[in-house]
């Protein structure tokens, strides 16, 4: 035993190198345990000064300055982050603004789960770090600095190390050209590091980013772990033992792997213990019934209509007796000369573990009282009301000692990660499923009816052979920091990327779910910021917006002028996406596009409504210039401030996207989504709008030059037409009809496509509207066609848009004059999209026809206080941005209260005037 001492210590001194000088932030130290120790000392010290900072971690300032390993990783708010900031900047050969432009991108974040990196430690939610590269080397160059605000595992932080590892650069698809990366060919980004700041207000979240992201001797780990697991085998091998069944009288032992337990139901007729598992499971039919009998008296049952059966025990954790539900062991599953088998517990299995339950745990482990929440107070009710309670004895006892042998490696936190990675899945919350694919059920703390007794020193065996497969190779680039978004430690304008994955709504309870393993960590989150939806700490959709409105504008505030904001969007909730969109507008960020996952084709489609929230979205959205801000400021009022917004907003636009000779409508160069920006941007930030919708669509493309329905600044159109004239189709825009001006829409792509009769677009028009919200009171197809589009009657020169199709289409009439009479009759009767000057005709006629519908609105909320049950949607929008401009900011509120709220909610344009017109009054 000790030559393997002595042998793991040379290994130690000669991989770790501690003798070898480091110099960290300008101090120059004999070996990185002097550094470990000296920044430690100045944490201590200034702990009473971020203590003041919001988020700042429950515990004892001992165990969070354990924890850390300063000045890379701080379980409480960072203070060396701007110093490493400066380091940085020194470092780098810095890119002049005007040579930076990037477009919007979008990527399938399921890429890569099945990396050693997403596999060796478990998370709630967990993007893989190779989608996160795409992004980083999207919109960064080498040596910029990447921020991720809700960081979780930290990989954002491991994408940024990798975008300087060529071959992991071409895993992704790319090809390399020295330090140039091609994507199709076409030149793509740089290889190089990126530097990274990752933040979370979760101290276990927080720790296991610090260990994916910081340098290990994955050998030494290795021999390390190894020896402890033998160690507790040791002395601990006799909790793993199990007869094997053999024909002869000889007794031999096999090694289990797993015990299957079952809940225990009371009849209700006969009053007898009904065992799940021996009533409703059938092994051989590999089935389990919903309705079965009971063994004693017959009658039928169901699981869902029993009461379960409780039993009155002793704590000595708690120095208690509790109620716990009735639970029984019911088939082991064990290995034996390599082969495995199953069994009924007998005897001595039976034995084994109520000695095992009367077995005086000596190390430390958690076994404080529950989080009360939302979700971890799910277990109270089964009698399970502390954390020890969640796992097996067995398991408890390993843990334990591990955990207090892995405290004492003060130069290893790699074997910290390892441990807590087994955690979750060694708890009594591990699903058994007759297929053999078990698994806890994410997001929730739930005890199901047959759960799996995992062996702790199994599963830790396996998760070692995931952490073996992580690299050594780390340089320390990234910062991690732990703490609320709302309040950062970061100066402004120093970030050049920020990618989050918030979280959304009551998705999870982020901070009850960490309660688990933070109990082990001894540090909490402090989930007074935290940014969720949640009854047990009292916060709405109103108090969530809030909070992210917070940590977004921190955001905007590091983020450097003209960079860009990803944010992965994944709650099926409208109003969920409306509160983040509202909230990064808010802040002064201009979304510049909306992707939906096409889960068919795996690839990302622009959105423009808000109901897509029913599939995985990413958004794209930029800090404007200083020099955008400061003249729409000066030039308030005036229609100036329209075009200084649409010239930078076109600049951040995608000139154009195509593949494989398809070329895709780019849906934010449209007049309608630019004019809603437009709006948006203003409303926003408190500007007047200068012009109504039908000038801006015949200002708009006088000023820029119009393309298939898009417009383009001057310098972007001859890439346009180039790439262009090498495609021969448009794709479909993929489009949801789920109230009018999506209706509209959805006619519009149809006749840009071809002009129709009414005849013609009947049948589909029909099909599309059946997911029509139940409030909106949609107009007849005639209405929508006439206040919306021209029909040619035969009247004049056929309009070029039809005689262009008929000539395209028709052989008959190639060639042909617009005037000739043959085309005429071929074009009689069809609807098209007419030009921006007759468009612009039909939206003040429009504009008219719904500003009449709002009207009857306010007089029949006048005469009555109910809520308005049907409305059209559209008619609102209009009467609230008119009321808007005209400053009448009582109006929109009055008319917002009288609708569901779930309308308002789901709703963005509704939503933003109605917040902002609160805003205004002070409400």
């Amino acid at each position: 035993m000790e030559n393997d001492n002595e042998q793991l210590t040379m290994l130690g001194n000669e991989n770790n190198k501690k003798d070898k000088p480091v110099t960290v932030l300008g101090i120059t130290f004999k070996n990185d345990l002097e550094r470990r120790k000296y920044f430690t000392e100045e944490l201590r010290k200034k702990l009473p000064e971020i203590k003041k900072n919001e988020g700042f971690p429950l515990g004892e300032d001992n165990e969070i300055l354990t924890l850390s390993d300063p000045p890379y990783y701080t379980a409480c708010p960072n203070p060396w982050i701007n110093d490493f900031i400066e380091d940085w900047q020194k470092e780098k050969i810095e890119v002049q603004e005007s040579e930076y432009k990037r477009e919007p991108f979008a990527s399938d974040v399921r890429d890569g789960r099945s990396h050693p990196v997403y596999m060796a430690h478990s998370y709630h939610t967990k993007t893989p770090h190779k989608s996160i590269m795409r992004f980083i080397l999207n919109y960064t160059n080498p040596g910029d600095i990447v921020f991720d605000g809700f960081s979780g595992t930290g990989m954002t932080g491991v994408a940024a190390r990798y975008c300087g590892d060529s071959q992991a650069v071409k895993d992704l698809g790319y090809s390399l050209d020295g330090k140039k990366i091609f994507n199709n060919g076409n030149f793509f980004s740089k290889l190089g590091e990126r530097k990274s700041i990752i933040n979370d207000l979760s101290p276990i979240a927080s720790n296991i980013g610090y260990n994916y992201n910081t340098p290990s001797n994955i050998e030494l780990f290795k021999n390390k772990a190894k020896k402890l697991l033998e160690e507790i085998e040791e002395k601990f091998d006799w909790m793993f033992k199990t007869i094997h069944l053999k024909d002869n009288s000889q007794t031999e032992y096999g090694k289990i792997n797993y015990v299957v337990w079952s809940d225990v139901f009371l009849c209700p007729n006969c009053s007898n213990d009904i065992n799940y598992w021996e009533h409703a499971v059938e092994v051989e039919a590999n089935k389990i019934n919903k309705v079965f009998n009971c063994k004693n008296c017959g009658v039928e049952l169901a699981k869902n209509k029993l009461e379960k059966s409780f039993e009155t025990k002793f704590d000595p954790a708690i120095n208690k007796t509790i109620r716990v539900i009735k639970q029984q062991p019911v088939l082991i599953n064990y290995t034996y000369q390599n082969n495995r088998y199953e069994k009924e517990p007998d005897d001595f299995d039976l034995n084994l573990i109520k000695e095992i339950e009367e077995y005086e745990i000596e190390t430390p482990f958690p076994n404080q009282r529950m989080v009360q929440g939302d979700e971890s107070s799910r277990t109270d009710r089964i009698g399970y009301t502390h954390v020890h309670h969640l796992y097996p004895k067995r398991n408890l006892i390993v843990l334990s000692y591990l955990y207090k042998k892995i405290k004492e490696e003060k130069d290893m936190p790699i074997l910290h990660s390892w441990l807590t990675s087994s955690m979750i899945r060694t708890t009594k919350m591990y699903k058994f499923t007759l297929n053999k694919k078990m698994s806890t059920v994410s997001g929730t703390y739930y005890i199901p009816s047959l759960w799996t007794e995992n062996m702790s020193v199994k599963l830790l065996q396996h998760k070692l052979r995931d952490f073996s497969k992580l690299s050594s190779e780390i340089d320390k680039t990234t910062i991690i920091n732990t703490g609320s978004s709302s309040q950062l430690l970061i100066k402004e304008n120093s970030i050049d990327y920020i990618f989050v994955d918030p979280p959304f709504g009551s998705n999870l309870m982020y901070s009850e779910l960490n309660y688990i393993w933070e109990s082990w960590l001894g540090i909490y989150t402090n989930n007074s910021p935290e940014a969720i939806i949640s009854n047990s700490q009292s916060k709405k959709l109103f108090e969530y917006q809030n909070l992210m409105t917070e940590c977004f504008k921190e955001f905007y505030r590091i983020l450097k002028d003209g960079r860009w904001i990803t944010v992965q969007f994944s709650s099926s909730q409208s109003k969920v996406w409306n509160s983040i969109q509202e909230s990064l507008q808010r802040v002064g960020f201009v979304i510049a596009n909306v992707s939906a996952l096409d889960k068919k084709q795996g690839s990302f489609k622009a959105v423009t409504t808000t109901t897509a929230v029913k599939q995985d979205l990413v958004i794209s959205a930029y800090k404007p210039s200083k020099k955008m801000i400061k003249e729409i400021k000066n030039n308030d009022g005036s229609s100036d401030t329209v075009w200084t917004f649409l010239k930078e907003h076109l600049e951040k636009l995608p000139v154009f996207i195509g593949h494989k000779g398809e070329a895709q409508q780019i849906v934010e160069r449209t007049p309608r989504v630019l004019f809603d920006r437009m709006v948006a941007y203003h409303v926003q930030n408190g500007i007047s709008v200068p012009v109504s919708s039908a000038d801006f669509q015949i200002a708009v493309t006088q000023r820029f030059t119009p393309r298939d329905g898009m417009v383009f600044l001057e310098n972007q159109v001859a890439e346009y037409d180039k790439k262009r004239i090498l495609v021969k189709e448009f794709s479909q825009m993929s489009l949801f009809v789920s109230d009018e001006n999506s209706a509209i829409e959805w006619l519009r792509q149809q006749l840009l496509n071809k002009p129709q009769s009414r005849q013609d677009l009947h049948p589909n028009f029909m099909k599309e509207i059946q997911h029509i919200e139940k409030h909106e009171l949609l107009p007849e197809l005639d209405e929508l066609l006439e206040q919306n589009f021209l029909l040619y009657e035969g009247n004049g020169p056929v309009p070029d848009q039809i005689a262009s199709y008929l000539k395209k289409n028709y052989k008959d009439v190639r060639g042909l004059d617009n005037d000739d009479h043959n085309m005429k009759n071929k074009a009689i009767n069809r609807w098209y999209v007419p030009d921006p000057n007759k468009q612009a005709d039909l939206e003040k006629l429009r504009e008219k026809s719904l500003l009449r519908e709002f009207e009857s609105y306010i007089e029949e909320i006048n005469k009555s206080k109910k809520k308005l049950k049907q409305f059209r949607t559209e008619a609102i929008r209009a009467g609230f941005k008119k009321a808007w401009g005209d400053k009448e900011y009582q109006r929109i509120v009055n008319v917002g209260e009288r609708l569901p709220e779930k309308v308002i909610q789901e709703d963005d344009k509704l939503l933003m005037y109605y917040d902002n017109a609160q805003i205004r009054l002070g409400l």
